[in-house]
């Protein structure tokens, strides 16, 4: 076992005290919550950017209150290697989301200073803003701030889901800049980055099943969004109006849920990646009743793939399914626009050199692609070379039960020192 390998191992202990403090501080009494831009995420930055200053990086926040935890390479003047991932999380979440691999990146520093050496160029740590779409509905609200790649409506047009409060509010509350993130500046060019590493627990079963540790992260799942879809049809009485003459807003939209579940299916059958969800569907309880047909739903529709073309192709699939639907049952499908994130084409270069790193370790890996979207994507498609490894997580993401084992995220962490000591 190298010296920096037996420091990794060592400051195992730094990662379990930090994932303790962020349990005990952030769990709501069912699971975890760090919403975007609000207390349980702030004391997560607070608490990485104290461990960060007593381990001696230099701590640093831009506009967006993204923090910096940076080890002084030997070239500063070189483009730096950015290891890093979120810190908020969904409601009533897990603890282990995003969080793994900021403190990764942080065991990986410190690992690094107590064997003595000194990374080649910067190595930048990298607590990361607000990427659990859920709260304001836009994506990678952090990291496409700090690449100068926010979409200026967003700051005033995205409002958060429990608060109602534009996300301008929030950021101000925080003690972010919004009119600097507005000139669309980057606090991190892209220029300046070597490449991007970002750790994750996989979000899926695939890794727990195949008893592999690692994954080697292919790709990133873009997305295109709905957010606030409404069908509009007219309140009247189950029994006294017949089908001929209903104008159901809940049947229209069970219709376009279930067309678009059929289009999923032609997609398997033809090798196309897809998968979507209506992850809110809603009528107005005050307004609503049992013996009533449904005037009004609101919802919202997510889809993903791997292939830009595909998103572009259901996007016009929906808009045509809710035409047809709308004129044949007579009801209104107000969609709005899509917001769209390209897919992640991640490094096949760092993916390699990481590949290498894991078998020098004796560590067993499997290349697997991400159906989660990441922060790596937003890197990616910005154009700084990006990879992704993912570590072995029971019981799936987004719930309370994740279940990353500590030895996992430590072999992770390992592999990550060794291509940083290596390939960086």
């Amino acid at each position: 076992m190298s010296k920096l390998d037996e420091a990794v191992q060592i400051r195992e202990s730094l990662a379990a005290e930090l994932f303790d403090q962020l349990r005990e501080s952030t769990h709501d009494g069912v699971g975890i919550t760090r919403a975007s831009y609000g207390e349980g995420e702030q004391f997560a930055h607070s608490l990485i950017a104290d461990t960060a200053t007593e381990l001696g990086l230099e701590v640093t926040h831009d506009a967006a209150r993204n923090t910096f935890m940076t080890l002084a390479g030997a070239d500063r003047s070189a483009p730096a290697v950015i290891v890093g991932s979120h810190l908020d999380s969904v409601a009533q979440g897990g603890n282990f989301d995003g969080a793994a691999g900021v403190i990764a990146g942080l065991v990986v520093a410190a690992a690094m200073r107590d064997a003595g050496m000194t990374p080649a160029r910067d190595l930048k740590v990298m607590g990361i803003r607000a990427e659990e779409g859920e709260w304001f509905g836009v994506s990678y609200i952090g990291s496409r701030s700090a690449l100068g790649l926010l979409p200026e409506e967003a700051l005033d047009g995205a409002r958060r889901a429990d608060t109602g409060r534009t996300l301008r509010e929030h950021m101000h509350q925080m003690g972010c800049d919004p009119d600097a993130i507005l000139t669309g500046e980057p606090s991190l060019p892209p220029a300046s980055a070597h490449g991007f590493i970002e750790i994750h627990i996989e979000q899926g079963p695939v890794l727990d099943e195949m008893a592999i540790p690692i994954g080697l992260v292919t790709g990133v799942r873009g997305n295109s969004r709905l957010p606030n879809a409404r069908c509009t049809g007219e309140f009247s009485h189950c029994g006294g109006v017949p089908r001929s003459h209903r104008r159901d807003a809940v049947a229209a939209v069970a219709e376009l849920v279930t067309r678009l579940d059929d289009t999923w299916s032609d997609c398997e059958r033809l090798g196309k990646d897809f998968a979507f969800t209506v992850g809110k569907l809603s009528t107005d309880a005050a307004q609503h009743a049992m013996s009533k047909i449904a005037g009004a739903v609101d919802f919202t529709l997510d889809m993903r793939s791997v292939d830009g073309l595909v998103l572009t192709e259901m996007e016009d699939r929906v808009r045509e399914m809710a035409d047809d639907i709308g004129h044949r049952r007579s009801v209104e499908f107000d969609l709005g626009d899509f917001i769209r994130v390209e897919p992640g084409v991640l490094s096949p270069r760092m993916r390699e050199e990481l590949s290498e790193a894991s078998a020098t370790l004796g560590v067993r890996t499997m290349e697997i692609a991400s159906g989660a979207s990441h922060d790596a994507a937003a890197f990616a498609a910005a154009g700084v070379p990006s990879a992704m490894l993912f570590i072995r997580n029971a019981n799936g993401s987004h719930n309370p039960h994740e279940a990353m084992a500590l030895s996992d995220f430590t072999t992770a962490a390992r592999v990550l020192a060794r291509w940083l000591a290596h390939s960086a």
